[in-house]
């Protein structure tokens, strides 16, 4: 069944993501909004930010009173700035036709979804590259993209949406590498990847490790029955990613230090600044409570579920329980069919410990987020939101496609059965994105002005 040679999916594809996207984009309000608090998590703070940029011309510190959101004692301004640059500078090019606030909304808003879409298609490459059957590749890509919590982040200012596209990237570059040997095409892709990550989101930092482990891992083989490592094409291709990488992420690294006494991070002087307002946290640390408290006696795991699903508006909109079962019964299947040993997706590597280790890091990159936001929730804030672990969503779908590929209920059934299968599932995909975004959540945008 070769999908891949009709137009109508990439058609279906692009055009629904966009469709969707921009409803969602131009609809939610910004502020705190009644009812139900439907406006995006702390938009209204993170959006200060590329305001900030827009206004000034100048990226800000995370002291800067401007930044200020009511009562809250802290600014985005000390995390990882790049996406909110890229949104700041396209709003300050905008302004220069019109001084309307909605326009300058919609202009950072929609930089977010040109990322989206960006991603879907380095996901759709990823899928050609993953699969043999064109229809799994097809159904990896509508589980990937059209999550409806994976799609909601490319909808407003935040800097998960560039974080998820540095992620694809760096996943399209090695898989590429493996291919080609790591050809110049490959190098780009995983440097690009590895550089808006580092400008983007901390959580996601497991990504540029596994890709280092990853990258220097292909050049040991075994030739002759000897093990030999190709340390010249190694420092050939490894020394200009690393240079071009150090040139392009460093400054912000620097810029941190020199601002915050030696934090390059930035977040251990964000703590110390809500400190210094006599603000206390609350956690479950704090209070002596065990890690085993917060996880087992909250429906931390439960939230943080539907929360991966879909859950918009500042964590308040749900969907229908059907999408949530739906979804469950799919990772569940998923997960089942990866104990078969039937191999129908593309191999890696011809090297079987290349292979293992490239999965081996792969569920790295996925426990990494989660390891991170219960650490977080324990010692700092407790959250319990599905957007903090949505840095491993492509490997998580690889995983779910090439399980329910696995299945017996796939691999001994006719070619007509499959692609029954194949359509009911896209189906109840799109059906369940569509329900979140026009029956659950715009009936709410609706009711709020955008501002």
């Amino acid at each position: 069944m070769k999908l891949n040679k009709r137009r109508i999916f990439p058609l279906i594809y692009f055009s629904l993501y966009l469709i969707v996207a921009l409803t969602i984009a131009l609809n939610q309000p910004l502020n705190d909004t009644f009812p139900s608090l439907c406006n995006p998590p702390d938009e209204h703070s993170r959006y200060k930010v590329p305001l900030y940029i827009c206004n000034h011309g100048t990226i800000p510190t995370g002291f800067e009173e401007e930044l200020f959101s009511g009562g809250c004692r802290w600014t985005y301004g000390f995390y990882t700035l790049l996406p909110y640059m890229v949104q700041g500078y396209v709003m300050r090019f905008v302004n220069l036709f019109t001084d309307s606030p909605l326009v300058l909304l919609y202009a950072a808003r929609l930089v977010n979804v040109t990322i989206g879409l960006a991603m879907a298609y380095v996901v759709l490459l990823l899928g050609k590259k993953l699969f043999r059957d064109d229809r799994v590749r097809w159904l990896f890509c509508f589980l990937v993209t059209f999550l409806p919590q994976s799609l909601f982040l490319h909808t407003y200012v935040n800097p998960d949406s560039m974080c998820l596209l540095s992620t694809a990237l760096m996943l399209y570059g090695l898989v590429c590498g493996y291919e080609d040997g790591f050809s110049f095409k490959a190098c780009a892709l995983l440097t690009a990847g590895v550089i808006l990550c580092a400008l983007s989101y901390y959580n996601a930092y497991g990504f540029i490790l596994g890709s280092i482990v990853l990258f220097a891992a292909w050049f040991l083989k075994k030739e002759d029955g000897r093990w030999r490592y190709d340390w010249k094409a190694l420092l050939k291709k490894g020394i200009p990613i690393s240079i071009i990488v150090l040139l392009c992420v460093s400054w912000s690294f620097i810029r941190n230090y020199i601002l915050y006494d030696g934090d390059i991070i930035g977040l251990t002087t964000k703590e110390n600044f809500i400190k210094s307002f006599g603000i206390a946290r609350e956690t479950w640390h704090s209070q002596g409570r065990s890690l085993a408290d917060m996880l087992l006696e909250t429906d931390f795991f439960r939230s943080l579920s539907n929360s991966f699903i879909a859950n918009y508006g500042s964590t308040s909109i749900f969907t229908w329980k059907g999408v949530y079962w739906f979804y469950r019964l799919v990772f569940v299947a998923g997960a089942l069919g990866l104990l078969f040993r039937t191999q129908e997706s593309r191999p890696l590597s011809d090297r079987k410990w290349l292979r293992i280790l490239f999965h081996s890091v792969m569920i790295f990159c996925m426990a990494m987020p989660f390891i991170l936001l219960v650490r977080y929730a324990y010692t700092v804030d407790y959250q319990a939101q599905g957007r903090y672990i949505m840095p491993g969503v492509i490997p998580f779908m690889y995983y779910i496609s090439h399980g329910l590929e696995k299945l017996p209920l796939w691999t001994k059934s006719p070619e007509r059965v499959k692609n029954v299968l194949f359509a009911a599932m896209l189906v109840c995909v799109v059906a369940s994105l569509l329900i979140m975004v026009y029956v659950s959540a715009l009936p709410y945008y609706l009711q709020a002005s955008v501002l």
